[in-house]
């Protein structure tokens, strides 16, 4: 079985290439395949990779050679009978060869790198607006420059790759995958940890495992009713025994207090809302607070993360570099950090740092351990290949593809478009991914969600035809901007700090 990661030199990507080595799911892969065009990045990866593969040989997680053998590497209750090896690694920077042949293809990219973020956040704070990666006209600015890149990804995956699943982490995850949708219909899926997450936390207060489903004494398996776009939805009903547990959970100010969702949005709000939403939403409903708390800041988020990024990436080319002599002149202690010991302590401090503009406190570390978008990612793989039913939240069409003339009521919410990508509950199998249904949903929700990704579906025609007035529009309508006068501007800086978007527009 062969995997292939696209953004593979993403500073992530160990986290993924951990949880496929170790057979973290019961799944053996025998192929890993690493894309970049940043050869230096990839590279510098190479080498994390390489050293946390040695490390994981030397504490006996995996065997020694490379992975091979027949069938899925799945047995029975989905352990692998066999020691689970450490898979060839390939690197590239031929996109075409990256994916011939793949069984799945993980797409994580980012077009222009940390650097590009910067300008999405400071061209929109410099107009008094929100500037954030996904949330905002940064993410409208964002996903322009990478919707044309994402569909040369599925254009290339059609052609080389027909029979792969694509697993989409690129963001703004929910329209870069409805854009891909055009091309590969429903073997394309969208991904994002933070629903999960939010989930996991009810989960353990409740101690039941709501991800996996688990029956409570009635014997029926645990519901839970979560809708939305990716980055705005809702968590709406936990019901356990028959019973919906989640307004007795809301009424209780020890139990939110577990919560971080609920800590970030104010504990009287989502009582009063009579739902937990995702982490993002606070963008939305505290966004004065927090441009202010941007703004206060010494750096943006983005231009922390390109500095530290960026200083990862140069120390890593230096100690891969020192590590070999080293190891050719068989004096450890001559040798600096390793790739591997340099990229653990920037990951650390990577993620106990996000959002921190929406926090008085320190993350905590329960909040910052566990999980994360790798192992969704592999769990939807698992049980793909092996046909053992997984029930995730995931990024899906509001229908069927080829299905988007059957009638309004058989999509996931009517009221919404057809080709919508939503976030919802979803059983996977060896058949694919099968979104379960939702209850109706409010109409205050449905209005977010409508705003949203009308601004959007402009932001994607823009990128498709390369229409500048489709570009306004979209910045102009986007619920956090709601200005002509502010969209011209937005577009504008956008057009002065991105080569890529001047020169799409440019065509159209």
């Amino acid at each position: 079985m062969k995997l292939t990661i696209l953004g593979g030199g993403g500073f992530r990507v160990p986290l993924v290439y951990e949880a496929v080595a170790t057979g973290a799911t019961g799944l053996t892969v025998d192929d890993v395949a690493l894309y970049d065009i940043d050869a230096d990045r990839l590279a510098t990866i190479t080498a994390v990779i390489e050293g946390l593969g040695e490390e994981l040989q030397a504490s006996g997680r995996v065997g020694g050679g490379e992975a091979g053998g027949e069938g899925d590497g799945a047995g029975e209750g989905g352990e692998d009978a066999r020691p689970h090896t450490l898979p060839s690694l390939t690197v590239t920077t031929d996109l075409r060869e990256a994916v011939a042949g793949a069984d799945f293809v993980f797409s994580a990219v980012r077009v222009g790198g940390a650097e590009a973020r910067t300008v999405d956040e400071r061209v929109a704070l410099n107009l008094g607006l929100l500037g954030q990666e996904t949330i905002g006209p940064g993410g409208l600015a964002y996903a322009l420059r990478t919707i044309p890149v994402a569909l040369e990804i599925a254009r290339a995956v059609a052609e080389e790759a027909a029979g792969a699943w694509v697993i989409n982490f690129t963001n703004p995850a929910g329209i870069v995958t409805q854009a891909m949708r055009t091309v590969l219909g429903d073997r394309v899926v969208g991904i994002c940890d933070t629903p999960i997450g939010l989930v996991r936390r009810v989960g353990r207060l409740l101690d039941v495992d709501l991800v996996a489903g688990e029956q409570g004494t009635d014997g029926q398996a645990a519901q839970v009713d979560y809708v939305g776009l990716n980055h705005l939805g809702w968590l709406r009903s936990v019901v356990v025994d028959g019973e919906d547990r989640l307004p007795g959970l809301l009424a209780d100010d020890a139990a939110l207090e577990e919560i971080e969702e609920a800590r970030l949005i104010g504990k009287d709000w989502v009582r009063a809302d009579g739902a937990l939403p995702n982490e993002y939403l606070y963008y939305y409903l505290h966004t004065s607070a927090a441009i202010d708390r941007i703004t206060a800041a010494a750096t943006t988020r983005g231009e922390f993360l390109a500095k530290q990024q960026g200083d990862f990436y140069a120390a890593g080319v230096e100690a891969a570099g020192a590590e070999g002599a080293a190891r050719a002149e068989r004096d450890s202690e001559a040798c600096c950090s390793s790739p591997l010991d340099l990229w653990r302590e920037t990951l650390h401090q990577r993620e106990a740092t996000y959002m921190a503009e929406s926090r008085d406190e320190e993350r905590r570390e329960e909040d910052v351990a566990g999980g994360g978008y790798q192992e969704v990612a592999l769990r939807l793989m698992t049980a793909i290949a092996t046909g053992r039913p997984e029930r995730m939240i995931l990024d899906v069409g509001n229908i069927g593809a080829g299905r988007e003339d059957a009638p309004a009521s058989e999509r996931i919410v009517p009221e919404l478009p057809a080709e919508t990508v939503l976030e919802v509950l979803c059983v996977v199998d060896g058949d694919g991914v099968h979104p379960l249904p939702v209850a109706p949903v409010e109409l205050g929700r449905l209005g977010m969600m409508a705003a949203l990704r009308s601004s959007e579906r402009l932001i994607m025609e823009a990128a498709v035809t390369g229409s500048r007035d489709a570009a306004w529009r979209g910045f102009a309508t986007h619920p956090l901007v709601s200005s002509p006068e502010l969209g011209r501007l937005l577009l504008e800086g956008y057009e002065a700090g991105h080569p890529q978007i001047a020169e799409l527009l440019a065509r159209g």
